[in-house]
C-alpha cells in the first residue's frame, strides 16, 4: 500500500469518525453520565464492533449482505430496534440518588456491559456496513496480499475513532460539574435517549446500495 493511498484513507477515516452518528451520541451520553474513564469501556466496545464491520466488509461478506434484501433488512431492523431500546431505556431511567450516577453503588453498567453496548451499537449498524463495503475496495489493491492491507486500514480507522470518540466523551464529561442536580440529570437522560431513538428510527430508512438492486 502506497503512502498516498494510506493518506487518502486517513482523511476519509477522519471524516467518518467526526461525522455525528450513534457511536458519537453513545460516547457523549456515557461520558456525561459516567465520566471519561468509564466511557472508555463503551468506546472499546465501539471499536470491537467497528473491527467486526471492517472484517465483514473486507472479507466480501458485506457485499453479500448488501446484495441480499432479506439479510440486509434483518440487520437493519435489529440495529434500529436495539438503538430505540437503548434510547428508551435511557429516556425512562431516573437519576441516581447520589450527586452523580458514576458512584460505585449507583446504576452504572458493569465494564462488560458497557463494552457490549458499544459493540452492539456498531456491529448492528447496517449503514456502517454499507459504507465500508463502498469505501474499502477503493483502498485495496489486488496486486498485494489482502490481510496486511486490512490490518493497516483497521489500525488506522480504530486509532482515529478512538481519539475522536474519547474527545466526544471528554467534552461531555467536562460538563458533569454543571449538571449534577437531579433535574439536569433527568433532562440529560431524556435528551440523549431521544437522540438515540431518533438515530434508531432513521435506520429504518437506510436503503441498500443502488448497485445491489
Amino acid at each position: 500500500m502506497s503512502f498516498a493511498t494510506w493518506f487518502s484513507f486517513f482523511i476519509a477515516a477522519c471524516l467518518i469518525a467526526i461525522s455525528p452518528g450513534s457511536g458519537a451520541v453513545l460516547s457523549m451520553s456515557h461520558g456525561l453520565s459516567y465520566g471519561l474513564r468509564k466511557a472508555s469501556g463503551t468506546i472499546l466496545g465501539l471499536q470491537l464492533g467497528l473491527l467486526m464491520v471492517m472484517v465483514i466488509a473486507g472479507a466480501g461478506v458485506g457485499s453479500l449482505l448488501v446484495a441480499s434484501e432479506l439479510a440486509f433488512n434483518i440487520v437493519k431492523i435489529v440495529g434500529a430496534l436495539y438503538l430505540i431500546f437503548l434510547g428508551f431505556s435511557q429516556w425512562r431511567s431516573a437519576p441516581s440518588s447520589g450527586p452523580q450516577a458514576n458512584a460505585e453503588s449507583g446504576p452504572v453498567p458493569s465494564f462488560g456491559r458497557r463494552v457490549l453496548i458499544g459493540f452492539l451499537t456498531n456491529a448492528t449498524n447496517p449503514k456502517g456496513i454499507v459504507f465500508m463495503v463502498a469505501v474499502l475496495p477503493s483502498f485495496i489493491t489486488n496486486q498485494a496480499p489482502l490481510l496486511p492491507q486490512l490490518v493497516i486500514l483497521a489500525v488506522t480507522m480504530v486509532s482515529i475513532d478512538l481519539i475522536v470518540m474519547h474527545t466526544y466523551a471528554f467534552t461531555a464529561a467536562s460538563l458533569q460539574n454543571l449538571l449534577r442536580d437531579a433535574k439536569a440529570l433527568r433532562l440529560q437522560n431524556k435528551v440523549f435517549g431521544a437522540i438515540l431513538m431518533g438515530v434508531g428510527a432513521a435506520l429504518f430508512f437506510v436503503k441498500r446500495s443502488p448497485t445491489s438492486a
